[in-house]
């Protein structure tokens, strides 16, 4: 269940400021309800001075990717398509906490021209308050770049950035956090495309059983399931479904996380050895 928070009217006003400052820009748009309400804003307040890009990889399911075009399609703004290939890079590939440093660092590189292309003076992402006090080693190459994050700019945090977005009539204020598939996957375990579309599958059909939120952290042959705490009690009693979904993506063995969805979670198990650099 997301808690619904109210926004200050005056970081908004600061957040469209920015924007506007900006005179055009290219938002790394996603979908998701940060990069929406960014791109919102731009519209906005730049009409056609404001492009969303859309980047495709194996990181990514098509499921996110499509809704992402319907709602761009839906928002009447010009959407411009790109593939990065940052699975194929080895300091991406090898997962070490880093991993979404090569991660930006791959983006940004594709997305520098076509910026150039179109004559955009920025290049913008839905970095918000939440990021600058956490892990985000892919802020590291947004700041070295010169890229911008009006939404931290202005300090507008997540519950606060949906609150806006739904007062702003943005259908996908309430959509649930995602990160992309790699996430589910140990650091130091590899990220393998193989990998990628056993995840994308089993959290697909678990879905699919009606649950919104879900991770499926992937413990090589064992599905390591997590929902929102409050849904457990469910996953639990469809137990049999769950592990029949899991084992049809290729798993050997289902469990469900007791403490339920948590960003970061594999994070507890990472640990550095004088032989792995960053």
């Amino acid at each position: 269940m997301i808690q619904l928070d109210s926004f200050d009217a005056a970081r908004l006003k600061n957040a469209r400021g920015i924007v506007r400052g900006l005179g055009s820009v290219l938002v790394a748009y996603s979908g998701g309800v940060d990069s929406t309400f960014l791109l919102k804003l731009a519209m906005d307040e730049l009409g056609d001075g404001a492009v969303a890009v859309l980047a495709s990889s194996p990181a990514y399911p098509d499921s996110e990717q499509v809704a992402a075009r319907e709602l761009a399609a839906s928002m009447g703004v010009r959407l411009v398509e790109v593939r990065t290939s940052e699975v194929e890079l080895e300091a991406y590939a090898r997962n070490h906490p880093d991993r979404c440093f090569h991660c930006k660092e791959e983006l940004f590189d594709t997305l520098a021209p076509v910026q150039q292309e179109l004559g955009l003076r920025h290049l913008a992402y839905g970095a918000t308050a939440d990021d600058a006090g956490d892990h985000r080693p892919g802020h590291a190459s947004a700041v070295r770049r010169g890229v911008r994050f009006p939404l931290l700019e202005a300090g507008m945090a997540k519950a606060e950035i949906r609150a806006a977005a739904r007062a702003l009539g943005l259908t996908n204020w309430n959509k649930p956090s995602f990160a992309c598939l790699s996430s589910r996957i140990p650091h130091g375990t590899p990220v393998t495309v193989a990998a990628l579309r056993q995840i994308e599958a089993a959290e697909s059909a678990i879905k699919a059983l009606g649950f919104a939120q879900v991770r499926v952290r992937h413990h090589g042959d064992v599905a390591r399931i997590e929902v929102d705490a409050a849904e457990i009690p469910r996953l639990i009693s469809q137990r049999e479904r769950v592990a029949a979904a899991v084992r049809q993506a290729g798993y050997k063995f289902a469990s469900a996380d007791l403490e339920g969805y948590s960003t970061g979670s594999l994070n507890r198990v990472w640990k550095r050895t004088s032989s792995q650099s960053s």
